[in-house]
């Protein structure tokens, strides 16, 4: 297991600071991406904060802006470049200094495309370097240089990195980094590399920091959760890690020994994670949430298509036989859990037999809450270069027609919670009305109500009184 723990790094936090030392700048991070990359964002917060740098909301008033960018879907591109072009003004009449990070940064075509046609960005930085920005940065502004920091092999994992976060009641903590599975529409393993898992006291420290300054929820990342642990194990390496958690020893060589040991944790009342891969759903992971005390019981459990000819073009390695009865064993262990999922429309070669196999499994799994997508190329990945490319226009009706029947679903499954009493953790105001409060249920079902602030951060009894398409009212249990 490479771990490097911060050193240089924190030597070139010092150097920029001093640089910076009276001069109240501001920067502006515009993170496009999952949840990983908005985790690597609050790392980047961190090191430019303790660079003396302000968070500013506006780019406009930035003197660093910085773009943590994302491959996965095709206007990533376009979004990207018509923000560089953005920005330009910026450089051209305050000296803004530009950075461009994240996964993007890893494929060859887009650096290129940067250093011919946007010469005054000053650096590029990669998913297996954001650890050395604040060298980057010292070079670019007491150098002048133009830095390209990026390796195209796997990165070590960094702990001891600052972080900033802006939500104080939720968070995210990153297990593990990388991916193994190579499913063919996808360019993730190719741009964060192979899986490396994270030393679980480790992971349980940050966990505890986190109890320890208020915080409720946390919600585990990585690109297959699953696989926490198993590419150490597989290299013949030892991973029956002691930790302490509450003063007790405990073992964890598992994601779910690491869940068993993240349940006993003090202060924190909600455990999510996000992603599980279906073919790796071991019974002992099963088992650890049905006797946990805080793992929510509610299940992002990607399903992708509903057709076993798709899944095997997508390298998925399980039919849609093989998911429903996975669906079906952890709701017989686990009567009260729901599912959320992610479904691609129009993947090459997809038939109307095959989609109608998708809606098949939506049907019969019933999920809370999908997440649909209408496939788009990947350069660089097997799908991009498969023929039968399905026509536009036959994947935005297909994409229609699942809407629909997820959001029927939906209209029942929230007429169910009408009249049903629920625990919300608060959150804090509405985003549409600041005269209400919003929270969410362990389902992850949002619920607006009336309440006072003291309440934020809370996790209360609510009454569902009503049901709306995206979200619940409810009214605070007396």
């Amino acid at each position: 297991m490479q771990v490097k723990e911060v050193k240089e790094e924190l030597i070139y936090i010092e150097k920029v600071k001093k640089i910076n030392e009276n001069k109240k700048l501001k920067y502006y991070i515009l993170t496009m991406g999952c949840q990983l990359n908005e985790n690597d964002s609050e790392k980047i917060a961190g090191m430019l904060e303790e660079m003396n740098y302000e968070k500013t909301l506006d780019m406009q008033d930035a003197d660093l802006v910085l773009f943590n960018t994302c491959c996965v879907r095709e206007n990533a591109e376009e979004r990207l470049f018509g923000k560089i072009g953005e920005v330009k003004k910026l450089k051209e009449e305050n000296g803004t200094i530009i950075a461009i990070g994240g996964c993007m940064m890893q494929e060859e075509h887009i650096t290129k495309k940067i250093k011919q046609s946007y010469p005054y960005v000053d650096i590029i930085f990669g998913t297996h370097t954001l650890n050395k920005l604040p060298q980057d940065l010292y070079e670019a502004l007491d150098e002048n240089k133009k830095v390209r920091d990026i390796i195209n092999i796997d990165g070590q994992i960094i702990e001891g990195l600052p972080i900033s976060r802006d939500d104080k009641i939720k968070a995210s903590v990153t297990i593990m980094n990388g991916c193994n599975n190579f499913c063919s529409y996808c360019i993730v393993p190719y741009v964060r590399g192979r899986e490396r898992s994270r030393r679980p006291q480790d992971i349980i420290d940050e966990v505890i920091g986190l109890s320890k300054n208020g915080y409720k929820e946390i919600m585990l990342l990585g690109q297959n959760v699953n696989s926490y642990l198993v590419s150490q194990k597989a290299k013949g390496e030892d991973v029956n890690f002691k930790v302490i958690v509450n003063d007790k020893e405990m073992i964890v060589n598992s994601f779910a020994t690491l869940l068993i040991a993240l349940d006993e944790i003090e202060g924190i009342e909600r455990i999510r994670f996000i992603s599980p891969h279906p073919k790796d759903f071991t019974n002992d992971v099963i088992d650890a949430i049905k006797n946990s005390k805080h793992i929510c019981k509610q299940i992002h459990l990607p399903l992708q298509s509903g057709s076993t000819r798709v899944l095997k073009e997508m390298n998925r390695k399980y039919t849609k036989e093989e998911y429903i009865k996975l669906a079906e064993k952890i709701k017989n262990k686990i009567p009260e859990i729901v599912f959320s999922t992610d479904i691609i429309v129009g993947f090459p070669g997809e038939t109307e037999e095959d989609f109608e196999d998708t809606l098949d499994v939506v049907q019969k799994v019933n999920f809370e809450q999908v997440f649909m997508f209408i496939y788009s190329r990947r350069v660089g990945t097997v799908a991009d270069k498969m023929e039968n490319q399905i026509p536009e226009e036959v994947k935005h009706k297909r994409f229609d027609r699942l809407k629909e029947l997820v959001e029927n679903q939906m209209k029942v499954q929230n007429e169910n919670y009408v009249g049903k009493e629920v625990q919300i953790l608060v959150e804090g105001k509405s985003k549409n009305n600041d005269k209400m409060l919003t929270g969410r249920t362990e389902s992850n079902k949002v619920v607006n109500f009336e309440g006072t602030d003291d309440l934020i951060g809370k996790i209360i009894n609510v009454k569902i009184i009503s049901e709306h398409q995206w979200y619940l009212k409810g009214s605070i249990i007396k």
